[in-house]
Order: C-alpha cells, then sequence, then structure tokens
C-alpha cells in the first residue's frame, strides 16, 4: 500500500470544490484564491476577484471585514454573520470563518470560508440601506383549487383552512414531510382579504440560529458587527401573511420572543428600543402532533396555544389512497406537458405496486416517482415496473422482494432481478444529474441543491457516472 503524505494532497482542488465559499487574500487583503462557490454567493467572475483587495470587492471596511480583521490581529474570526453588498450591488448574508496562514511563524495571509444563509430577495427588498430596490408581488402561487382529491379528510381540511382564512387567529398546520404544507399556507394567504400583499415563507429549519432573530425581527446598524438597518420579515409582511414552515424546530428562546410578538403584535429589531406595530397573518407548520413536539420539548406549550387556535390536520397519502388515481393522471398530465411525451396511463402492475406501498414522503413522493419515470419511458405510452426508481421496491412488501414479475401489457412476461434494478437506477440516476446540471447551467452547488442532495455527494456522483459539470455550462 502506497504512504500516504499529507503534501502529496491536492488542497486547491478540495477548496475548489466546497460546497462552502473560498478566500484565500495576502496580508495586504489581496484576494490570491476565489472559489466558484464563493463566485456563486457574489455573483462575481473569479477572475475578476483574484488580484483585487478585500476592500474593493465589497463594500466593507478593515473593521467590518472579517478577513481584514483577521490580518490585523493575526487570529481567527469565528461563526460570525454579516450582511453585506458587493461594489456591484449583490447583496450576501453568510456565516463567516477566517483563520490566519502561518509559514515558519510568519503571518503570510488568511483564508475564509463562507457559508451562504442568504434567503431570497425579498428578505430585503424594503431596506432602507438599498433604496433602489422595489417592492415585489406575493410569492404565493398555489389555490384551494390546486389541492387534488376527495378524501373526506383533505376535504374537511380544505373546509377549514377556507373558513379561517381571514380571521386574524394564527393557524398552524399540521402534516408530515410532503403532505402539501406551504400549498395550504400559499392557499389560505390567496383566498385571503390579504392576497395582494406580501407572502413571506420561512423554513425554521434552514437558517441558523444565529441570523434566525435578525432575520424575523430585523436589525439596527451596529448591533452585531456589519449590520445594518434592516427591516425583519414580520415587518416586510406587514399586511400580508407570514409561514413559518417547521415550527418545532426554532429555538426555544426564540420561541419565547416570538411568543411576546403574537401576544403584542409588536415588534423591536435586533438593537432598537422601538417597537414596530403589526398586522400579520401568522401561519405555521408542524411535521408531528402537536402534543409530540410538546412532549419531547421542541415547542413549547404556550407557543403552541397561540400559533394553533386554528389547527388543520392533513392526513397521510397512505391514509387517503383513494385519491391516488386522481392524483397520478393530475401529475402526468403536468409532466407531459413540462418534458414534452405521451404519457397516458399506469400500468396494472404499477397501480397494484403503488397501493402497496406506504408512501413515506406523501404525495411530494409520487410527484417525484411519476416525474423520474417519465424521463425513462421513451416513447412508451404507459409507465411500467422498469420505469420507476427502484428504491420503491425495497418498501412495497416482503411479497414484492426478491423477483418482480412483469406482466405488462406490452411484450412477453418476465423475471426483473434487482441487478437490473441497480441498472434502471443508475441510468435514472445519471440522467437526473444531467438534466440538474443541465438547469443549472453547470453550477454544481445549485444542481446539488435542486437534487436534494448534499455537495459531496454530488460531486461523488459526478464522478461514479463520468459526468464534468463544465460540459453543461455552455448549454
Amino acid at each position: 500500500m502506497d504512504q500516504f503524505h499529507l503534501e502529496d494532497i491536492d488542497i486547491y482542488r478540495v477548496l475548489s470544490s466546497m460546497h462552502e465559499g473560498v478566500i484565500i487574500s495576502d496580508t495586504e487583503g489581496i484576494v490570491r484564491f476565489f472559489n466558484e462557490t464563493q463566485a456563486g454567493i457574489d455573483d462575481i467572475n473569479p477572475k475578476d476577484a483574484i488580484g483585487k483587495k478585500i476592500t474593493d470587492i465589497y463594500k466593507v471596511t478593515n473593521d467590518t471585514s472579517p478577513t481584514m480583521r483577521c490580518l490585523c490581529s493575526g487570529a481567527p474570526v469565528i461563526n460570525e454573520p454579516i450582511l453585506y453588498q458587493t461594489q456591484l450591488g449583490r447583496v450576501a448574508n453568510i456565516i463567516s470563518n477566517a483563520y490566519p496562514l502561518y509559514k515558519s511563524g510568519k503571518l503570510i495571509g488568511a483564508i475564509s470560508f463562507s457559508k451562504d444563509y442568504q434567503l431570497l430577495e425579498k428578505i430585503i427588498v424594503q431596506d432602507k440601506a438599498f433604496p433602489e430596490k422595489k417592492e415585489k408581488e406575493s410569492s404565493a402561487r398555489f389555490h384551494f383549487a390546486d389541492i387534488i382529491g376527495s378524501d373526506p379528510d383533505i376535504l374537511n381540511s380544505v373546509r377549514i383552512a377556507m373558513m379561517a382564512c381571514n380571521s386574524p387567529s394564527p393557524i398552524m398546520i399540521c402534516g408530515e414531510t410532503g403532505t402539501g404544507k406551504e400549498l395550504f399556507a400559499q392557499s389560505i394567504h390567496n383566498h385571503s382579504l390579504r392576497a395582494k400583499k406580501p407572502f413571506i415563507p420561512i423554513n425554521c429549519t434552514a437558517i441558523p440560529e444565529t441570523l434566525l432573530e435578525g432575520i424575523l425581527f430585523g436589525t439596527s446598524k451596529g448591533s452585531f458587527t456589519g449590520a445594518i438597518d434592516k427591516n425583519g420579515l414580520f415587518v416586510q409582511a406587514n399586511g400580508g401573511s407570514i409561514f413559518l414552515d417547521e415550527l418545532d424546530s426554532m429555538p426555544l428562546t426564540l420561541q419565547a420572543k416570538l411568543l411576546r410578538v403574537i401576544q403584542e403584535k409588536k415588534v423591536r429589531k435586533l438593537g432598537s428600543l422601538k417597537e414596530i406595530d403589526l398586522d400579520v397573518k401568522i401561519i405555521s407548520s408542524v411535521a408531528r402532533l402537536p402534543l409530540e413536539t410538546i412532549q419531547n420539548g421542541t415547542l413549547r406549550m404556550d407557543l403552541y396555544y397561540r400559533m394553533g387556535v386554528v389547527s388543520i390536520m392533513l392526513p397521510p397519502l397512505r391514509k387517503r389512497k383513494g385519491d391516488l388515481n386522481e392524483l397520478i393522471r393530475y401529475f402526468i398530465a403536468k409532466y407531459n406537458q413540462k418534458l414534452q411525451v405521451r404519457v397516458s396511463d399506469i400500468s396494472k402492475n404499477v397501480a397494484d405496486l403503488f397501493n402497496e406501498y406506504h408512501w413515506p414522503g406523501n404525495v411530494r413522493e409520487l410527484e417525484h416517482i411519476i416525474e423520474a419515470a417519465m424521463n425513462l419511458i421513451g416513447g412508451e405510452k404507459t409507465i411500467r415496473l422498469k420505469h420507476l426508481p427502484p428504491h420503491i421496491f425495497s418498501f412495497a412488501g416482503q411479497d414484492m422482494s426478491g423477483r418482480i414479475l412483469i406482466k405488462d401489457a406490452v411484450g412477453p412476461s418476465k423475471d426483473l432481478l434487482f441487478s437490473d434494478l441497480s441498472g434502471s437506477q443508475n441510468k435514472n440516476e445519471r440522467l437526473m444529474i444531467s438534466n440538474a446540471l443541465r438547469s443549472a447551467s453547470g453550477n454544481a452547488a445549485k444542481a446539488a441543491k435542486s437534487l436534494g442532495v448534499s455537495p459531496q455527494s454530488f460531486h461523488y456522483k459526478l464522478k461514479k457516472h463520468g459526468l464534468k459539470r463544465k460540459d453543461f455550462s455552455s448549454l
């Protein structure tokens, strides 16, 4: 076995492929390395950044730039939230870590790692600090007419949601992942008198605790290093609706502050003594029964009583299988148009499998399976077992494990071994990765995010399938 030597590592190749933004600068703050993830965060071509000083690229000073402070002090700057603007006007919201670089005990530069936690531009569109940005229309696009199904439980959920639309009381939507919680939240907003006002969704899991309070309530200049006077989401949603997805993932200390905002109908920016009056419809969601979240300590009981004045329970797909056929027809029609194919139906074997399957990912999983199958169907008009992603067979029941007998209408019956499923999975995976890269114009980070996989896993799969993202950058 060959010996492992640290000096043999191609460190720049590692830094280039990282999901975090990476900048290396010399002691003067001149950029010597700028990876593509950082380029995506800042919307700057690496060639335009290398050779320039940090303060010439960003609207920062030696005091507000973590990298420059690191160079001045020779000490790391750890986990610092910062909202900044490039000289070209791009705004970014990141957590920065900057570390000094030494050689033989002498400081030679600094390396910084940036984790992008910027929300959509709507987070800052009303800030006084950026008056050139105009207020955007509501991002809610779904209506109750988009909710497919005639199951009594889902119809009852729609009835309750419609009745509570114009009530000032908060609404809590409870349902497993993939049951359509945001679809309901958007429909509630669009059915209300607030429909033409802002609808602002926020996933409480996706934002780190260090940034979430400032994002929700806003910041005042000087409240933390690099902070500017910025309205939070509650103020931006004034007159409209705010959707707090996965509320039970919010830190308990922040839940207490949220409770006060709801009770007082006022919000105070970080670092400010001034209170702002609120008129906001608050919609929240949890993925488990509220009682469970309270018992396991992830949701305050007093917050639940305020947020769950109206509770809407969304049934999982396994309990509304009578809606399967209607949902399947809807998704086939949707992807016929999107993928430019002419699929008409599913085979009886697929129908039997779908009815037996327990659908852990609910309606969202059904949609993804239909989409995946229609990407592999070629010129056929019927979705068959061979078109389905292999994972569904593993959970469909013991009687369908090992070998799967295909008796579809076209061609002779045959046994489909799991080795064949593996081959289909590889083809499907390669096709989906290629499509994601094509849609992202070769941006690996965006492609990985669209597929819901980690950047590390995505780069492994690129190598596995012999794909190069640069081949898609000009498509």
